[in-house]
């Protein structure tokens, strides 16, 4: 390992101290590449965050006196990721964060400097969920490695990439070596047995009897009464740690043992373990620990696990209960290990643990530094003891599970462009464990066992262009005659974004006039969100959140009860974006899973409609809807302050109570008051008042040009970013931050789309765009929308209507379609009193007030005001007069009275109205069907 270069494979017993393995290819690498260390990275690869975490934190401490910076890579961003391991040495990751990651590799160079790939439990490759990303990703690091060395002709010039594989004993190492060989030397395989272990380790398989009638829980429960006997037997009076399912069945086992057995303390340890007790904070725990029982989980108060961790760890402490999660992150060794009952509660079901779990809980038993021999008791039923002790032996062979999630990675392979052609996917399936197993075991992967290499490799060639043909029938992938393939933009999008096969087949479903609360139903059906179970005792809260009448409940409540997890991810989400505090702290783990998963969903969706034109509605829905996942807040929310630095949740509701709903009234807010709302010292009330401040404007405005024809009307689009001076110096949103402009037409088609960065207003404060708006069939309105990436409380959203050469006829009448200024606050409709649209008012309740404006012989104004009888517009009381439709014949004419109808909105001063009236008539505008009456303008009957 130090001396060579070469790959390695290591197979050795947990708690043999692989990790010094690790250190020792690092060093070599080090020993080998000049000073000053620039350009070589190191990846360090677990199947589990806590494994990350914990050599993150070892690391940072060995490796950084020397010079090199460790980054920790799990998580979901993506921008600040890739700007921070450009400057470090050491990577840590998993391999779907690794997968994700190097899925840009062309645009990263990053990729091309790893030097040394260190993978740590390589077992997991079998593993059916997170096996495939594993191998897919080693594979992939071999196919940059190949491909290198083929673009520069000179292979010598690429510096080599070394793999360190470590895992747990397993019979076929040797297959691993052969798949991580390089073609000019294999790998090395190093198997060392388990009498190499510094600690001898007594693995023993207890299996205990379970009728079919008896539920895992009082299995569970039966066990508790047999750990006092097991650790009389086996711990010889040393520390003994007891792996238990569910957090609840730790503490249940802990009080069954301090009832059941006595311990003898010395007076020293009894002195000290009451220290530890006072210093407790949970009362239950407080009682146990004079017994010399204890128990540990992550729902606890840290101040309290780190007590127990410390009174375990010297010894005073002889039991503690713990849950699996213990031993993937802390390490905390013992004399003797008790794994109690083999299954534990995961979502809402009982599985079984997987091996890596069940390695990783044995490898805590023997205490290199105190003990010389060790334990480990797995307590399970009858049935599955036999199960285990093959486990132990290590005789499971590993095999690969790549062909169930080949979909996926292929299409990943070919928007790298690793896959171009039919016969570089057989290249790239060559380099995979896959076919290394499949030409040993044929029956796994459903080929007949009678096959040669050429008959296996002709069934993977099959299974290749199965998923293929998949691909290409869904538009991710192009292929010609030739069978070249090329990716599209709907599959890159799919690899991007790390999006599932069957939620893009879902999704090319879509009718294109989705509404908010649709896409929503769709998005909690997709195969993202596979691991949230819908439990039973979680039915209660979830069915109070989806409709209680003495609550607030969610926006869009569904039918009946919930009855399935589609309907929990729904209720959950919609709980989350409309600020419902859910009190179960599973469900806000859920929330929080389904929310990172979702905000990926989301993006990618937005990104996915935008390739199609006619689908407005459900395109400007999914901005909106990504928009809302990033915010956790819906986009019409009153909660807009939660959006700020230091606000969360219940100063948010103080803001929202004092009537504090837009940033404009927070702006306008004095800072004292502010501090008085939120009960803060100053200067909390500058700060946000600060924050605030340099949030982006946005002015939205639109006119017409005056080139239009019968079919095509062109708009000027003007976007201002109104305090952009202000933003020059300081900036509340981050520098990636966008405002998408939409623009769509009655017949729901996109006229415009486009993302408009803040990078490209904050230079000259402004954006234009001429844009032809092609005349729709149901009506000349236009929705244009702005709506901002990150924000929520910045969008714009307003009407406009166009106006084309030709008037509309409805029925037999000609109707003349009158141009008008969009204005926000203005969106009054004038045209004949035919033509007019239906009001999007809701008009509920409005009858007094429909005979009030009917009395003046009015019809109702556009504004949309929620209650007009009491907003500040005269006209929502009395109405605006209808206009009469105009029977110029000539074009000009109809120019003319377009003119005019601007006019009579625009604010001009009435003296200088009629002196433009009166030009008017020199230009022979008949004016004579306006009568003047006393009441209003009433109009003369058409001549």
């Amino acid at each position: 390992l130090l001396y060579t270069d070469r790959n390695f494979v290591i197979c050795a017993p947990t708690g043999s101290g692989k990790t010094v393995m690790f250190e020792l290819a690092i060093t070599r690498l080090l020993m080998e590449a000049p000073l000053p260390w620039l350009n070589i990275k190191v990846v360090y690869m677990a199947p589990i965050k806590a494994l990350c975490n914990q050599r993150f934190d070892d690391w940072k401490e060995k490796f950084g006196p020397i010079g090199l910076s460790c980054k920790e890579l799990t998580g979901d961003t993506v921008m600040d990721d890739l700007f921070e391991i450009h400057h470090a040495h050491i990577i840590i990751t998993t391999p779907e964060k690794w997968d994700s990651m190097t899925r840009r590799w062309r645009d990263n160079s990053i990729v091309q400097l790893v030097r040394l790939f260190l993978i740590d439990e390589v077992h997991v490759i079998k593993d059916e969920s997170r096996g495939a990303t594993l191998e897919v990703v080693v594979s992939r690091m071999k196919t940059v490695q190949s491909s290198l060395s083929r673009l520069l002709e000179n292979s010598d010039a690429v510096p080599p990439l070394r793999f360190v594989a470590v895992s747990a004993t397993i019979p076929n190492a040797e297959d691993i070596a052969e798949w991580l060989s390089d073609s000019k030397m294999p790998a090395v395989c190093l198997k060392i047995d388990e009498d190499q272990r510094p600690v001898k380790l007594r693995k023993i398989v207890l299996g205990f009897p379970c009728n079919d009638n008896q539920t895992e829980f009082k299995f569970d429960l039966t066990l508790n009464y047999k750990i006092a006997s097991i650790i009389q037997t086996y711990s010889e009076q040393k520390p003994a740690l007891v792996f238990c399912a569910t957090r609840k069945g730790v503490q249940q086992a802990a009080s069954v043992l301090a009832k059941d057995a006595k311990f003898l303390l010395s007076i020293e340890q009894k002195q000290r373990l009451q220290r530890s007790a006072n210093s407790l904070k949970d009362s239950k725990l407080r009682d146990l620990l004079m017994y010399g029982v204890a128990y540990h989980h992550a729902g606890m108060e840290i101040s309290d696990r780190k007590i127990i961790e410390g009174a375990f760890t010297v010894g005073d402490l002889p039991v503690l209960f713990t849950t699996s999660t213990l031993a993937m992150g802390v390490n905390l060794p013992a004399h003797l290990v008790v794994i109690k009952s083999t299954m534990h509660y995961v979502g809402g079901v009982f599985q079984e643990y997987s091996e890596t779990d069940i390695l990783q809980m044995i490898g805590r038993a023997g205490r290199p530094q105190f003990d010389t021999t060790a334990t480990a008791v797995i307590m399970t039923r009858w049935s599955t003891r036999e199960k285990y002790i093959q486990m132990l032996n290590g005789a499971d062979i590993i095999e690969s599970s790549l062909h169930r999630h080949l979909v996926e990675h292929l299409n990943a392979e070919i928007v790298l462009h690793t896959v171009t052609d039919v016969t570089v996917a057989l290249e790239w399936i060559r380099s995979t464990f896959l076919y290394i197993r499949a030409l040993k075991n044929p029956a796994h992967y459903g080929f007949s066992s009678g096959l040669d290499k050429i008959g296996i490799e002709a069934k993977l060639q099959e299974l290749c262009l199965k998923n293929l043909n998949d691909l290409s029938s869904f538009d991710l992938i192009r292929m010609d005659e030739a069978n070249n393939f090329k990716p599209t933009e709907t599959g890159r999008l799919m690899a991007w974004y790390y999006i599932a096969f069957d939620t893009v087949k879902q999704f090319f479903t879509i009718k294109g006039t989705e509404t908010l609360n649709e896409l929503i139903t769709m998005i909690s059906n997709c195969t993202e969100f596979l691991d949230v179970k819908l439990r039973t005792n979680e039915k209660k809260i979830l069915n109070a959140l989806n409709k209680d009448k003495d609550k607030i409940t969610i926006r869009f409540p569904m039918e009946g009860k919930i009855k399935t997890k589609e309907m929990k991810i729904n209720c959950l989400i919609q709980a989350q974006l409309g600020c419902i505090p859910i009190q179960d702290f599973t469900l806000t783990q859920d929330t929080g899973r389904i929310f990172r998963n979702g905000l990926r969903v989301t993006r990618w969706l937005s990104d996915f409609l935008a390739s199609c034109k006619n689908n407005f509605s459900a395109l400007l829905n999914s901005l909106i809807l990504a928009k809302c996942f990033r915010c956790k807040l819906w986009e019409n929310s009153l909660h807009v302050s939660k959006q700020l630095e230091k606000i969360g949740v219940s100063l948010s509701n103080a803001m929202v109570n004092a009537g504090l709903t837009s940033f404009k009234k927070i702006e306008d807010t004095n800072a004292r008051e502010l501090e008085l709302i939120l009960n803060r010292h100053p200067p909390f009330g500058n700060q946000i008042k600060e924050s605030v401040l340099h949030l982006p404007k946005y002015e939205l405005d639109v006119e017409q040009l005056p080139k239009y024809s019968d079919t095509l009307a062109e708009i000027l689009v003007t976007i201002k970013l109104t305090n952009y001076e202000q933003l020059q110096t300081k900036r509340t949103a981050t520098d990636f931050h966008y405002v998408t402009l939409v623009i769509g037409d009655a017949d729901n088609q996109v006229i415009f789309n486009q993302k408009i960065m803040d990078s490209v207003l904050l230079k000259t404060g402004n954006w234009t765009k001429k844009i032809e708006v092609k005349r729709a069939l149901k009506s000349e309105d236009v929705s244009i929308n702005l709506i901002s990436s990150d924000y929520v409380g910045l969008d714009i959203q307003q009407a406009y209507t166009a106006f084309y050469l030709t008037p509309k006829t409805v029925g037999s009448k000609v109707v003349t379609n009158q141009k008008l200024k969009a204005e926000s606050s203005l969106d009054m409709y004038y045209g004949s009193p035919q033509s007019l649209p239906p009001a999007k008012v809701d008009t509920g309740g409005r009858s007094k007030q429909e005979i009030s404006y009917k009395k003046y012989g009015n019809r109702e104004c556009n504004h949309r005001c929620k209650n007009k009888d009491v907003c500040g517009h005269d006209c929502c009381k009395t109405g605006v007069p209808p206009k009469s439709e105009m029977n110029g014949d000539s074009k000009f004419s109809l120019y003319l009275a377009d003119l005019r109808s601007r006019n009579s909105i625009s604010s001009v001063p009435p003296v200088k109205r009629l002196k433009m009236q009166m030009l008017n008539q020199a230009q022979n505008v008949d004016l004579k069907q306006f009568v003047f009456t006393s009441k209003s303008l009433l109009p003369a009957s058409p001549r």
